[in-house]
């Protein structure tokens, strides 16, 4: 039944649509949901790519630029993928719903997806960050990860849910060949407590660990710095530059050249202010072998 209905909305889409596939710019939004069709095609059809091709009458590699993210599918071809793995039309026009936008240069997404995002990481061959009242989340420790979704009022059951995810991306960090990373965190996230005294000194610890890679902005740095909004840039081997931010409602991917310019533009200024490695690594010593300060209480900054 699904085979008939599905067959007869694909001859009424080559009345207005002509099938084929369009080359352009892979995105991370692309990548991702090329990823899912290939993780749709192994686990519902348990063929090869080049098994799966021939059963469509397909090139090979079609195949495996459609999955890859590097050329779109029409419609059609996309109801011939899915299909051929057993699914049926309430998950084909759920999926172009999204498919829809895979290419655009900016994508907007809500919270409960991060395969984008953890995909990015993977592939990136350099991560620059900058983070102001928290630390990266590729560097938190699981206690003020936990801490830190726990605070946020998230139900047990999600904090568990986006703990792991955190965890698991941290993998990255991990492997043998691990993208280059610049991590900037203003002082701020410094002298804000999540968790309790034991949660911030094992943060502490974890990032005096990761001191080559770790640059402080100074609070006296002034107001400018301290009111910019977190966010990454990742660099790739074979795609192109990505930004990314998020607050509480969005998470947002840009790969717009203007905005990559405007942000490597942004991350050299912060370049500029922030500490030197030494510096940023005596800062940190300083915050776990002193006091518990008042973060309201004034001190003195490195110069």
């Amino acid at each position: 039944m699904v085979f008939t209905l599905m067959s007869k909305f694909v001859e009424n889409l080559q009345c207005v649509i002509c099938p084929g596939m369009t080359a352009l710019t892979s995105t991370a939004y692309s990548r991702d949901l090329g990823d899912e069709l290939r993780r749709l095609r192994e686990h519902h059809s348990g063929m090869t790519g080049a098994a799966f091709a021939d059963r469509l009458g397909w090139d090979a590699s079609k195949v495996s630029n459609i999955e890859k993210g590097k050329a779109r599918a029409s419609e059609i071809d996309l109801v011939q993928y899915v299909m051929l793995c057993g699914k049926g039309s309430e998950f084909f026009e759920e999926f172009r719903t999204r498919y829809r936008y895979a290419f655009d240069l900016n994508v907007v997404q809500v919270h409960d997806n991060i395969r984008t995002l953890a995909m990015a990481e993977a592939m990136a061959t350099k991560i620059v960050t900058y983070d102001v009242l928290t630390f990266p989340g590729l560097i938190q420790t699981e206690s003020y990860a936990h801490s830190l979704f726990t605070e946020h009022g998230q139900p047990p059951e999600l904090v568990e849910r986006n703990l792991r995810a955190r965890m698991d991306r941290q993998a990255t960090m991990r492997r043998p060949d691990r993208p280059e990373c610049l991590f900037f965190v203003h002082e701020l996230a410094l002298q804000l407590r999540v968790g309790d005294d034991r949660v911030m000194e094992d943060q502490y610890l974890q990032l005096l660990f990761n001191t080559h890679v770790l640059r402080i902005v100074p609070i006296s740095a002034g107001v400018a710095l301290a009111t910019r909004s977190a966010r990454m840039l990742f660099s790739f081997a074979k795609a192109e530059p990505l930004v990314y931010t998020e607050n509480e409602v969005a998470m947002v991917f840009s790969q717009d050249p203007a905005v990559v310019r405007e942000n490597k533009e942004f991350f050299a200024w912060l370049e500029r202010h922030a500490l030197d490695a030494e510096q940023s690594r005596s800062m940190l010593a300083n915050y776990v072998s002193g006091p518990r300060r008042d973060p309201h209480e004034p001190r003195t900054d490195l110069a």
